[in-house]
């Protein structure tokens, strides 16, 4: 049995399919293979049940699993960090999230993390939605993910930190603007500008409003909130944001937010592998981001986490 072995078990199972897998690795499906036959061989035991859409682990397989990834996350912790000392470089820190979360979460965050941690070079990876920021996290790219939670992840633990309310961003001369709130009826007839498929957040919105009998069909497509904001700043219609996005908008000027009462908030937080495999950096970076958002109390629309109340 070797590291490659058990790492092999660990893709195969989140795969869920042998084929995939080997073109993920650019390895042949026999090479593979043979991996978890030597494992199945050596434990006198199967691992994956084969079927026409793929594999799936055994109860065998699935303890096994859990087992290795926890061990195999500890030791690639500890390969980087000797590499570090090794080379005599500086701790890394890196986070996926979207693209302008630093912006309206992290600004104050970056600020104090990197002054209290001095020699830890902090990176950011963006990515276009949390099921990316998901797989950079399966593939040890990343160490923290900052993200929309609740979306069932194999491998990924959460920990949600607050809920947002979601707000219609428009004109400041729009009629819908001098609503205190909004229902989604209310919203038939607009020219929508929709986040792009594939987000948890455009998901939401379009089957919420279908259950309400309201078709939300996006003339236009934007990639982060910052763009749909100018958007709406040229008119070429109204757009949902979230609550901290909404309030930040709205302190421009430029555009209006208004509630939209019978859309479910959505919730943020932090994505990770094995929260006891971060370094302490990571967990301090977690702790001086919570305690800033913590000071966000007073946005509308803004539901905190016990903890950071």
């Amino acid at each position: 049995m070797t590291l490659e072995d058990l790492r092999i078990l660990v893709a195969a199972c989140e795969a869920g399919s042998m084929s995939s897998l080997a073109r993920e690795l650019q390895r042949t499906q026999s090479s593979v293979s043979q991996h978890i036959a030597r494992l199945e061989a050596e434990l006198g035991i199967r691992l994956f049940e084969r079927h026409a859409r793929g594999i799936q682990p055994t109860a065998a397989g699935r303890v096994l699993k859990d087992f290795a990834l926890e061990g195999l996350d500890a030791i690639e912790v500890g390969l980087q960090r000797v590499r570090a000392l090794r080379h005599g470089e500086s701790d890394t820190l890196t986070i996926t999230t979207g693209g302008t979360t630093v912006r309206h979460f992290m600004r104050h965050a970056v600020v104090r993390f990197r002054k209290e941690h001095p020699g830890v070079n902090l990176r950011f990876l963006p990515a276009s939605s949390t099921r990316r920021c998901f797989e950079i996290l399966r593939l040890s790219r990343a160490d923290l993910g900052f993200v929309t939670t609740g979306e069932p992840a194999r491998g990924i633990n959460e920990k949600t930190i607050a809920r947002q309310r979601l707000f219609l961003l428009t004109t400041k001369n729009d009629d819908l603007s001098r609503r205190r709130k909004l229902r989604l009826q209310d919203l038939k007839g607009i020219r929508y500008l929709g986040l792009a498929g594939g987000t948890t957040h455009h998901s939401a919105i379009e089957q919420a409003a279908l259950h309400r009998g309201v078709e939300l069909k996006a003339e236009v497509v934007f990639d982060d909130f910052d763009t749909a904001k100018l958007f709406v700043e040229l008119g070429l219609g109204q757009a949902i944001v979230p609550a901290v996005h909404a309030y930040n908008f709205e302190k421009s000027g430029s555009v209006k937010a208004v509630l939209i009462s019978d859309l479910p908030p959505i919730s943020i937080g932090w994505a990770f592998r094995h929260w006891h495999h971060l370094s302490p950096a990571a967990r301090d970076f977690v702790d001086i981001t919570n305690q800033e958002i913590g000071k966000l109390h007073h946005v509308p629309g803004l539901e905190l986490a016990a903890a950071l109340r």
